[in-house]
């Protein structure tokens, strides 16, 4: 990828994901107020600021009206930071306004069509889509078993965009016999030419055998086949070599910074 196509993607990106997101499930809001982007979703949601257009004057006003406004609404929220955003020392500025940097990901995105998508399960597994509750209690088990976390919003969030929005999300399960293994979904942002990859997670005693490049491959032919162009995923230093084995690009760093009242 050369520079100037590196930097109308980035360009891309943020215009149609951050500065334009849509709200991502059922009674969430996406509120532009100045010149920041944030969502509200309430106890069980995902509560942040997306994008902002901020220089060092405004900065500093910006945080503190940030902060008034979740904790005014008894929330935690998340001011997700990307490496290219301004002014320089915004990350400097949360910290020191109280929130805490969780680590930092890596912003990777590839064009579908040029892909490696051959990716298959290995001999023995399999992959199903996820439609009903059943298979999000599948997904939601192995969550809790790869990442060691508690999965009730995860389990909460996917029930209700498959009853409410079908058409956003896309979530899948692979199936060693009647075992769980691995699960992973995919966020659809409709009008806009990127799908997103998140919640990839593979039991330990499974990892390392190609599951996730499959579970990729299944999502990406999904993406495709509904018209998308590119996908996106924060990825980890666990995933990003796998990643990039598939044809995916770096494009910047992102970094959550959290705020608890």
């Amino acid at each position: 990828m050369t520079h100037g196509d590196h930097t109308a993607l980035l360009s891309l990106f943020d215009r149609e994901l951050r500065e334009g997101a849509r709200p991502d499930g059922p009674g969430v809001r996406v509120e532009r107020t100045g010149d920041v982007v944030r969502q509200v979703a309430g106890a069980q949601g995902w509560n942040g600021v997306l994008w902002a257009a901020l220089d060092e004057a405004a900065a500093d006003a910006a945080i503190a009206e940030q902060i008034a406004h979740y904790t005014g609404l008894g929330l935690d929220f998340e001011w997700k930071l990307y490496g290219h955003d301004r002014p320089a020392d915004l990350g400097q500025r949360l910290r020191a306004a109280g929130f805490r940097p969780e680590p930092e990901e890596t912003l990777m995105v590839g064009e579908i069509a040029t892909l490696s998508l051959e990716a298959e399960p290995p001999e023995g597994v399999s992959v199903a889509p996820v439609t009903d509750p059943r298979g999000v209690d599948l997904v939601a088990d192995v969550h809790e078993k790869a990442f060691g976390a508690d999965s009730a919003w995860l389990r909460d969030e996917l029930l209700a965009r498959l009853s409410a929005d079908p058409d956003t999300v896309v979530a899948v399960v692979a199936m060693a016999g009647d075992e769980p293994v691995s699960a992973a979904r995919m966020e659809l942002v409709p009008g806009t030419r990127f799908a997103g990859l998140w919640g990839g997670g593979t039991v330990e005693g499974w990892r390392g055998r190609g599951i996730y490049r499959a579970l990729v491959a299944h999502r990406a032919h999904a993406a495709a086949a509904r018209g998308y162009r590119y996908l996106q995923v924060d990825a980890s230093s666990q995933s990003r070599p796998i990643l990039e084995r598939l044809g995916f690009t770096p494009l910047t760093t992102t970094t959550p910074y959290v705020y608890t009242p």
